[in-house]
């Protein structure tokens, strides 16, 4: 690997901002990349998976060849989700700190556009954009993408799946003489199509290694259950784990407004996002969490595109993903910046299967979690019921006399006695619960 920025062709400028982010090794990707980009003409398509330093290993080389003296855009970069557009906008802008002649623009949905419009009537050399968005700007002509050298595709594959009637759009309007780069994490029928359609016939093609990278650092780990123990499972886990932050991963917006619902009954500090909530309530959720306001956030995958939060320690597939590849894509959020991760999926058993498959086609192995016992479970629940309670703020609505009225039942009582009985009382029902769930169990064998 290449010891510093310069061997790849990188200027003074940006090595100077890469020096003020504390980087100067370039990953993988970027040694692969950055050459062809600088000093060759033609397309390139490349394959990495997510946390591999993909919008460096483009956006250093684009920031180095934008022509400032032409005040036009010259390039456009799309990204499938406002959260991944903003990141790249931001590092952008990180990285260019000492060239401040250049002028990035963020055009993402889920804003006002009116703002979007009045700034792109000052000198911008890059866009960076949601296709939905930049499809709207070309409509209302308040942008000109016709003169546009590079046409930059971040996570192409998701924008393919769900963002393509957009992306169809804005083709069409950019120069077919422009240079496009596309970056994937996989490579879908889809893509494939898009590369035969859009890109030159002499496109160049990276790759780094697949079966490494987007693992490294990262503890993966499977564990089997019941459905009537699933949540159990996962608020003892989560127990474990207090004081650190993690994502939570499920299929639809429903199973993640319904886990967020039980989180928060449980006093867990946790929020959610997914894709029908409004952009203001996405917003102020992904900044309580990127502050460590909050530390467990329950998305769905497209919305989770864009977190890139080094202190992440674990991520949680409440629901099997459908495909390796989006179990790449979730395990990418921890382990990130050299740092370690843990990867936990919560199976039921016509599921397990699926997890040699995972581990033939990714390269990694799985372990087995060790899944709580039923008294751990239960005192798990007591202590949830406790921090409920600690947690709870007075009624202030409930009478005097029936205060007095319950003092004088607990009155001769210590603390520690009082403490006792309110958990023999509490672990009681718990047991009844555990009881009845084991009773449906034996009850399913036996059928």
């Amino acid at each position: 690997m290449s010891k510093h920025f310069s061997n790849l062709g990188i200027n003074e400028q940006l090595q100077k901002g890469l020096t003020d982010l504390q980087i100067s090794v370039p990953t993988d990707i970027q040694e692969k990349t950055i050459p062809i980009v600088l000093h060759q003409k033609e397309d390139v398509v490349a394959l990495a998976k997510t946390g591999t330093g993909k919008t460096a290993a483009f956006g250093l080389p684009l920031l180095q060849l934008i022509a400032i003296e032409n005040t036009a855009i010259q390039a456009v970069i799309l990204a499938p989700t406002r959260e991944l557009g903003q990141q790249i906008h931001a590092n952008l802008e990180s990285y260019a700190t000492h060239m401040p002649a250049i002028s990035i623009a963020a055009v993402c949905g889920g804003i006002p556009i009116k703002p979007q419009i009045e700034r792109l009537k000052s000198p911008t050399h890059i866009v960076v954009a949601t296709p939905g968005r930049l499809a709207d700007l070309v409509k209302r002509n308040a942008i000109n993408i016709k003169n546009i050298s590079y046409f930059i595709l971040d996570e192409a594959d998701e924008m393919v799946s769900a963002l393509k009637e957009g992306l169809d759009s804005i083709i069409k309007e950019i120069p077919k003489t422009r240079r496009t780069l596309l970056f994937t994490a996989t490579m879908p029928g889809t893509i494939k199509q898009l590369v035969q359609n859009y890109m030159s016939k002499n496109v160049v093609h990276i790759e780094v290694d697949m079966t490494i990278v987007g693992h490294q650092g990262i503890d993966h780990q499977y564990v089997v259950v019941e459905p009537i123990e699933k949540l159990n499972i996962l608020m003892y886990f989560l127990n474990s784990k207090e004081g650190q932050r993690g994502i939570i991963f499920c299929k639809t917006k429903a199973a993640v407004n319904k886990l967020a619902k039980n989180l928060a009954i449980n006093k867990f500090s946790s929020g959610a996002i997914h894709g029908s909530l409004s952009q203001g309530i996405r917003d102020r959720i992904m900044g309580q969490f990127r502050e460590g306001y909050i530390d467990i956030l329950v998305a769905t995958d497209l919305a989770a595109r864009g977190i890139d939060i080094k202190e992440i320690s674990y991520i949680v597939n409440y629901h099997l993903p459908d495909t390796p590849d989006t179990y790449v894509h979730r395990s990418g959020r921890t382990a990130r910046a050299g740092a370690k991760g843990f990867s936990l999926t919560i199976l039921q058993q016509e599921e397990v299967s699926s997890i040699a498959n995972f581990e033939k086609d990714l390269g990694i192995v799985f372990k087995k979690y060790k899944k709580a016992d039923a008294q751990s479970l239960e005192e798990n629940s007591g202590l949830l019921w406790a921090k409920k309670i600690f947690k709870t703020k007075p009624n202030k609505n409930i009478s005097e006399d029936f205060k007095r009225q319950v003092r004088t039942v607990f009155h001769h009582l210590t603390k520690e006695e009082l403490i006792e009985k309110v958990l023999a009382n509490q672990m009681g029902q718990t047991s009844l619960g555990v009881s009845k769930s084991e009773d449906s169990k034996k009850k399913k064998s036996k059928n």
